[in-house]
């Protein structure tokens, strides 16, 4: 929720809904002709200035709530106001409580009432006084954010769908997991699984799609629809870039299968890449790197296996998983596995130059 306060449009639907609040209460023209009442009959002039400076009041209450949106004061009082507001959220959806979003009958309502109580406050410290004790009824301190029948029906979904989310990610990992290491056909299975994968992304992005259309709809018309498009894409900014991961993990895991496969060019690529990478170890290598390329050759199996791991652990390390994040799992697995091989060429390269210990080395006789 952060980021939404520095989008003009968000500003621009506070800003509409906190003045015309005030300005409902407050009628300005009814306190000036007040105010010049007795002044107006000996000078019925002055009754003039009624209607300018009713204007020029109101747009000083205007001018005085945008500055105050867009300040960094009420940039951390925005921030204060939606983690209260997603804690409160949480207790609606689980039927606990009441907070700043709560729902009522068919509407999923936003309280914007401190918004309002800090704004009539700065106004007060800059003279204007009279919005001080002006009362705001409750149906103008809202705004809708969502109006559906079937909103009451969130808390049942809620109450089901909350521990099966939390459960299964790390239990359909482990079946694909399980799956890709039991089958007699590694390379196929990793095809299949990308493939699973890169299709739920894409099933994914039509909902996510369909989704942003039904919730613009919904607040078409409102002071808030403007607004609608940026408030969805930030509210499921998480979601959608893991879907991107998803994506791009799928694509990854398709290449990698056919070219780990028993096939012409899969064959050809591996035996290309892997005799590369062992002659650059071979030109390297040096005692030490031979020593410890002789160890790796050995275990190269189980190496590998871990390289995937950490790749995997800084894919997933944290509570946001990035494109960004991607590309350095990606880069960590390919580094590994790359200095795996050119270590294992290290290996060889002193295996054949030091005969075991005890063999002759041939003399020629002639």
């Amino acid at each position: 929720m952060d980021p939404l306060i520095d989008s003009p449009e968000v500003q621009d639907a506070i800003a509409t809904t906190v003045t015309a609040a005030i300005e409902k209460q407050v009628d300005i023209e009814a306190v000036l002709n007040n105010v010049f009442e007795g002044v107006i009959t000996e000078r019925p002039r002055l009754e003039q200035l009624v209607g300018p400076l009713s204007a020029a009041i109101n747009s000083l209450v205007e001018r005085e709530v945008r500055a105050f949106i867009a300040s960094d004061e009420f940039a951390e009082l925005w921030l204060q106001v939606n983690i209260r507001a997603q804690q409160a959220l949480q207790r609606v959806l689980t039927g606990e409580g009441t907070g700043a979003v709560t729902v009522q009958g068919d509407q999923l309502v936003l309280d914007v009432d401190e918004v309002i109580k800090a704004v009539k406050e700065r106004l007060v410290a800059r003279g204007l006084t009279l919005v001080e004790n002006v009362p705001i009824p409750a149906t103008d301190r809202q705004i809708v954010l969502v109006q559906s029948d079937e909103l009451e029906q969130l808390r049942t979904i809620y109450a089901f769908g909350n521990p099966l989310a939390i459960w299964m990610l790390p239990v359909v990992a482990v079946l694909y997991l399980l799956a890709f290491v039991l089958a007699r056909r590694r390379p196929r299975m990793g095809v299949l699984i990308g493939a699973v994968l890169a299709a739920n992304a894409v099933l994914l992005a039509l909902c996510l799609s369909i989704g942003r259309q039904l919730f613009v709809n919904q607040l078409s018309g409102t002071v808030f629809g403007p607004a609608s498009k940026v408030f969805y894409d930030t509210l499921l900014a998480y979601l959608e870039r893991g879907r991107g991961v998803l994506l791009a993990l799928g694509l990854l895991l398709v290449v990698a299968g056919c070219f780990a496969g028993a096939n012409r060019y899969g064959t050809a690529v591996r035996t290309s890449l892997g005799s590369g990478l062992e002659s650059l170890g071979a030109r390297v290598g040096g005692d030490h790197v031979g020593s410890a390329g002789r160890w790796v050759t050995g275990n190269q199996g189980w190496l590998r296996v871990l390289a995937v791991l950490v790749g995997v652990l800084v894919l997933i390390w944290g509570n946001e998983i990035t494109m960004e994040r991607f590309w350095w799992s990606l880069a960590t697995v390919v580094l590994g596995l790359c200095v795996v091989q050119v270590l294992v060429g290290a290996g060889k390269d002193t295996a054949v130059a030091a005969p075991p210990e005890g063999e002759s080395v041939p003399v020629d006789a002639r």
